[in-house]
């Protein structure tokens, strides 16, 4: 914004100190003024008399005018000392600022001292600078992933029709399936970072939700994939009441349950997926665990990042673009949840997605629940 030049706040703080001084200074002397008045002896009336309270009026003027001289040069100086040790953390912050807006983000101010209104304002930036750091190095390392997934598919499907321009004969139906799969996969990771930035502006508006009915339609939906791999799926729990976007939430749990799906216990062993929703004081909690190998927590810190696929332990068709969990954690932070992930002692992971609880009221209109 363009604004006109004015008086620095240093300047400001020095005139009202000095002004300040000054104003005090002028009710002492008038107090003085006047009790010395009250406790002048009386002198008679008369040429002489006149002369004498003249004398010391005189007197105490100039005494006051050198005083108030020396007030308005030492409201000044000591104004301006004082206003610049006040104001020197504020330059400290606006000095960081004016770096941060060059795009170095790794600085901090760590203004010393104890606590005030400017170490405050000078603690919340450096978090406000460490949260920014962190994001948009997350960024940047999404957008280079996601570079390179996407060139992935493409890659192959030049390689795939340079080989069918190098052998006319080449068998096309191979081409067109191989082609085909290539496709669906760049197709699925468009749609997946679509969905990750939908969730991220929160570009919805808030509708009455059942959790558990998310949970049911999720189960349905993925229970032909959990039976073809020899994968029993477990439901329960309760009514989940909460607010937010119907579509998101059910990509939330269907990620979930598919995620528990396919990162379970290879075949021919039988592998067991357990939904459950539960209601807490303030909260609903959606929870989607498996079986599996075991996992370090180490490993299950990371596996909300885009793109990571955990210890990469199943490569099958239904593996996914590595972006499940982590639409699963931006659609969760979009509703105000939290997101936790535990291993298991027994092998596979424990989920949890705790959601802001709502009136049961408010979803009293939505569909009925099938029955478990």
């Amino acid at each position: 914004m363009d604004r006109r030049p004015g008086l620095s706040v240093r300047l400001k703080l020095t005139l009202s100190y000095a002004g300040f001084l000054m104003l005090a200074g002028v009710l002492m002397v008038a107090a003085v003024w006047v009790f010395l008045l009250r406790d002048l002896p009386d002198v008679k009336a008369g040429i002489g008399g006149l002369q004498v309270r003249s004398e010391l009026a005189l007197n105490f003027a100039s005494g006051a005018a050198v005083v108030m001289a020396f007030l308005l040069v030492f409201g000044l100086l000591g104004g301006w000392v004082l206003a610049g040790r006040v104001l020197a953390p504020l330059t400290r912050i606006t000095d960081a600022t004016r770096i941060a807006t060059t795009g170095s983000l790794s600085h901090r101010i760590r203004l010393p001292g104890r606590g005030d209104e400017f170490r405050e304002l000078a603690d919340a930036f450096d978090t406000m600078l460490a949260r920014l750091e962190t994001h948009v190095a997350e960024q940047r390392r999404f957008a280079a992933n996601a570079s390179h997934e996407l060139r992935t598919p493409l890659a192959t499907s030049k390689a795939l029709l340079d080989v069918a321009r190098a052998d006319p004969h080449h068998d096309t139906g191979e081409l067109i399936d191989r082609l085909h799969a290539v496709n669906t996969r760049a197709i699925d990771l468009t749609e997946a970072l679509l969905l990750l930035s939908r969730a991220d502006q929160r570009s919805f508006t808030p509708e009455p939700v059942d959790l558990s009915l998310m949970a049911e339609e999720a189960t349905e939906t993925l229970l032909p994939l959990a039976e073809k791999r020899g994968i029993t799926i477990e439901t329960g729990g309760d009514i989940a009441p909460t607010t937010g976007s119907p579509a998101l939430l059910l990509q939330l749990t269907t990620n979930l349950v598919h995620n528990a799906i396919v990162h379970n216990l290879p075949e021919p062993e039988q592998g067991t997926v357990w939904v459950d929703t539960s209601v807490r004081a303030k909260t609903v909690v959606l929870t989607v665990e498996n079986t599996g190998e075991k996992l370090t927590p180490q490993l299950i810190s990371t596996l909300t990042e885009p793109f990571r696929r955990g210890s990469e332990r199943i490569h099958t068709d239904h593996a996914g673009v590595g972006l499940g969990l982590a639409i699963v954690k931006t659609i969760t932070h979009a509703h105000d949840g939290t997101l936790t992930l535990t291993p298991r002692s027994t092998g596979g992971i424990r989920i949890t997605v705790e959601l802001p609880a709502t009136d049961a009221a408010a979803v009293s209109q939505l569909p009925c629940r099938t029955a478990r």
